[in-house]
């Protein structure tokens, strides 16, 4: 059960330079397979990163949330794909039309809408799910949606779409700017393909420790 929870676990490498999430991927080896890449980072090193990734073994899940007309979505996309990340992200915002041509480039990574941030508080639950049957619609294999949430897209949308699941905290670590959480246990139990966790791993004294704790929490889930 541990064995396939570690491949539920992404790490988002929210750092400010290469030199940071490198010594973080060596320090972690195998007992994490994927990796997430955001904004913070790509924006500093690139491809470079990416690249990193896949030399050590490590799959990519490249979170830009791409959100602008049709075709040059569809162009970030196809540079995307050609960096074969395994998981990239487009922002369900952007509409029918752009979500449509992003899911249009052949042989394109597992595609994901991002519905609503999950550091926005309040009752979104009705948004989320509109924008997870639309992103379902127009093409995309999944959604990016906080736990409370996963309940209903499933009921809405089915089995089938993959929901990769930010806003988890573990019990033993601080809430942050998160709003809507979830422990590993309970977003998994909820019905989560993925679960991405940032700080309560990389700000740990024993980062390997804690992601081990996370794979730990998500089996007893």
């Amino acid at each position: 059960m541990t064995a396939s929870m570690k491949s539920k676990l992404i790490v988002a490498l929210d750092v400010d330079s290469f030199e940071q999430a490198a010594a973080l991927v060596e320090r972690l080896g195998d007992s994490v397979e994927t990796y997430k890449v955001g904004s913070q980072l790509f924006t500093r090193v690139g491809p470079k990163m990416v690249e990193f990734l896949h030399a050590r073994g490590h799959r990519c899940f490249l979170d830009l949330k791409f959100h602008d007309i049709p075709n040059t979505v569809a162009k970030a996309v196809e540079s995307a794909t050609a960096l074969r990340v395994a998981m990239l992200t487009v922002h369900t915002i952007g509409g029918a039309d752009m979500l449509r041509a992003a899911a249009s480039v052949p042989q394109h990574p597992l595609l994901l809408g991002v519905t609503v941030l999950t550091s926005i508080g309040g009752d979104v639950a009705e948004e989320v799910v509109r924008r997870a049957k639309l992103a379902a619609d127009c093409g995309l294999e999944g959604v990016v949606a906080s736990p409370h949430e996963i309940k209903l897209i499933r009921q809405a949308v089915g089995d089938k779409i993959t929901i990769v699941t930010p806003g988890i905290r573990p019990a033993w670590a601080a809430a942050g700017d998160q709003k809507r959480m979830m422990t590993p246990a309970e977003a998994v139990a909820a019905g989560a393909s993925y679960i991405v966790v940032g700080r309560p791993i990389l700000a740990a004294p024993d980062p390997i420790q804690a992601a081990q704790r996370v794979i730990a929490e998500m089996a007893n889930g």
